[in-house]
């Protein structure tokens, strides 16, 4: 409990001093507020149906304001128009997973989720670990965007 006081008297003393307060809260401050800020602005961009493309892991997602059926039927379409060939479906509530063979036995699995019960995003990762082809994904969701 002491400690505590005596954190307190020193933050008060900090906030009574202009000078502390532009070189110690200020920072602390701003930082929350651009913090706070990127994540609306990723919201925003998502609620205008902005499609932003993000390549980690070798997984590509991209959001797609679709419900999720429709986005499930566009993203089997899109496979098969690729003469990709579905080896499994598994669909889960609000998610699905989508597992297929390419004619040069590259494995394809996408998993499809429900954000809002307008968007959906598709994560797309074709190879194995270590050889992903980035190409090949960006091949996949240009067919799924189309069909949506």
């Amino acid at each position: 409990m002491v400690l505590f006081k005596l954190f307190l008297a020193d933050f008060r003393k900090i906030i009574n001093n202009k000078f502390m307060r532009q070189k110690f809260l200020m920072p602390i401050l701003l930082a929350c507020c651009l913090i706070n800020t990127g994540c609306a602005f990723f919201v925003a961009g998502v609620g205008t149906g902005a499609a932003v493309c993000t390549y980690k892991c070798g997984e590509l997602k991209k959001s797609y304001q679709a419900s999720l059926d429709k986005t499930i039927i566009a993203c089997n379409a899109a496979l098969k128009s690729l003469k990709i060939t579905i080896t499994e479906k598994t669909p889960a509530g609000i998610t699905a997973i989508i597992k297929g063979r390419c004619p040069d036995k590259t494995l394809v699995k996408i998993k499809i989720a429900m954000i809002t019960d307008r968007i959906a995003e598709v994560s797309v990762r074709s190879g194995i670990v270590g050889v992903w082809n980035k190409k090949r994904s960006e091949l996949i969701h240009a067919g799924i965007a189309q069909r949506l």
